[in-house]
């Protein structure tokens, strides 16, 4: 539906989005569903050349797949298999022989998603309904009831309104790592980047830190590649994250009702409802999908406390279950486990040492006790994951705004904090009216944010506040104690 509006004469609202990842266009692309193009004006700062890729489908790697069957991603939640259609009507599997498991379920290239969501945003940016600024913002500052947006170009653009839709920082290297191997030409702290593994040589002894998806991506691309040195991973739990089970299940369990309000008790309900799922021949896949749709509700009905107990020791075991891997990248780890050109090991680092030659030695120390061990390396890949505690540091105009008391970490240490509208909280815990927070760095009000039909729900949930923001009567802006800007 679209929402009216009436300007007056006057020019129409500008509304900026600061991130034209997936978040970003799936935002630009609802919220001009629901105001209609002449009705405000929405500018997405994004330095990638085309928007809906950002870090996670701007990627030219051929074997980095969407990690759920194409059946289940949309940039239309009410039209659930809206991509797997496009991919039928555009041939866009012609080229990739590899998608389609021989059960059918299509687990395709995830550029091939980043192309189908700036497919549908082509159309608005032809007819200037999104524009797509293409530069980085490093500063944002209040420009009377508005804000001022500075690029990294030079431009700058007055908005009404903003929405962060950016994603989480890069991974932190331990201090070990980061002391022994800055400058080593095989050292990877961020294999997101383009090319990030080129300098692997194809018979490195490599260690990967992190046993999690990005762990599974970086096997799978060396194994693309024709390495065929030893791979180790290892991170302190030693988790990998686990495949599908394909075949059809109906969800399994019920966690909302009634509420669990501690994370032991939460934990408990699980491995129970998990043991009745096993003992009717039901595997835990069907048990985490009623978790993965309930998150939310679940997430806020446990106290902040408990929130960051389950943050701190459940974690690493939601994400290894519910982030699961493609096929074919599980195919490809099998193997090498097979053939013992790969291991998983639980333990942590003790030393890191950069060899005259430019091997490194490692010391671990095993997680369950026993003996320190080491290893030698030619390469080390970081794979730990985002850096939560940089989030606000990570990007100059995020600093700025967090030095103003605009922004704030949430309790819980995921992303920035917001309220139950997503709109940003400051340092005095009043609501910044005119700033949204989209996507995964609102997770620590949400919950359950990272998987994409979360994210899309929540991108829709934000623009069609935003909307409502828009069209309400200017002496309506402001509710008393409610909001510190109009």
């Amino acid at each position: 539906m679209t929402v009216p509006f009436q300007h007056k004469g006057l020019a129409p609202p500008v509304f900026a989005i600061i991130g034209g990842g997936f978040t970003g266009a799936a935002l630009a692309y609802h919220l001009d569903g629901l105001v209609g193009a002449a009705a405000v004006r929405i500018v997405v700062y994004e330095p990638r050349a085309t928007l809906g890729g950002g870090l996670a489908y701007d990627t030219a790697e051929p074997v980095h797949r969407i990690n759920v069957p194409a059946s289940r991603m949309s940039l239309i939640p009410s039209q659930g298999e809206h991509f797997q259609d496009w991919l039928l009507e555009t041939g866009a599997l012609d080229d990739d022989a590899e998608a389609t498991t021989p059960d059918g379920h299509v687990f395709a290239r995830r550029s091939t998603f980043g192309r189908y969501v700036a497919a549908h945003l082509q159309p608005l940016l032809a007819a200037g309904a999104v524009e797509h600024h293409r530069a980085r913002v490093v500063a944002i500052e209040p420009a009377g009831k508005a804000w001022r947006i500075e690029a990294e170009d030079g431009t700058s653009l007055v908005a009404d309104h903003l929405v962060l839709a950016t994603s989480h920082p890069g991974p932190q290297a331990p201090a070990a790592i980061e002391r022994a191997l800055a400058g080593h030409p095989r050292y990877v702290a961020d294999a997101t980047r383009p090319s990030a593994l080129a300098a692997i040589r194809p018979r490195d002894r490599v260690l990967i830190v992190g046993t999690g998806l990005t762990a599974a991506d970086i096997i799978a691309a060396l194994d693309a590649a024709g390495h065929s040195g030893i791979i180790t991973a290892v991170s302190r739990r030693g988790l990998r994250s686990r495949g599908h089970n394909l075949l059809p299940q109906e969800p399994f369990g019920e966690f909302v009702d009634p509420p669990s309000r501690t994370a032991r008790a939460l934990l408990r309900r699980v491995r129970r409802t998990i043991a009745v799922a096993e003992a009717h021949g039901v595997t835990w896949h069907a048990v985490f999908d009623p978790l993965r749709a309930q998150g939310g509700d679940i997430w806020r009905a446990l106290p902040v406390a408990e929130r960051r107990r389950l943050v701190r020791f459940l974690r690493p075991y939601w994400d290894v279950h519910r982030f699961r891997i493609a096929p074919q990248v599980e195919a490809a780890i099998e193997q090498r486990l097979s053939t013992g050109g790969l291991g998983f090991h639980a333990a942590s680092l003790v030393s890191v040492v950069r060899e005259p030659d430019d091997t490194i030695a490692v010391t671990f120390r095993p997680r369950r006790g026993g003996l320190p061990f080491k290893g030698r390396y030619d390469a080390v890949v970081l794979a730990t994951g985002p850096g939560h505690g940089s989030i606000l540091s990570s990007q100059p105009f995020l600093a700025g705004l967090a030095e103003a008391g605009v922004l704030k970490v949430d309790s819980v240490g995921l992303g920035i904090a917001v309220d139950a509208e997503s709109r940003a909280i400051g340092e005095d815990g009043v609501n910044v009216g005119d700033i949204h927070v989209a996507g995964p760095l609102a997770r620590g009000t949400f919950g359950e944010l990272m998987g994409l039909p979360q994210v899309t729900e929540h991108a829709v949930f934000v623009a069609e506040r935003v909307a409502a923001a828009l069209a309400r009567p200017a002496s309506q802006t402001v509710t008393a104690g409610e909001c510190r800007i109009d």
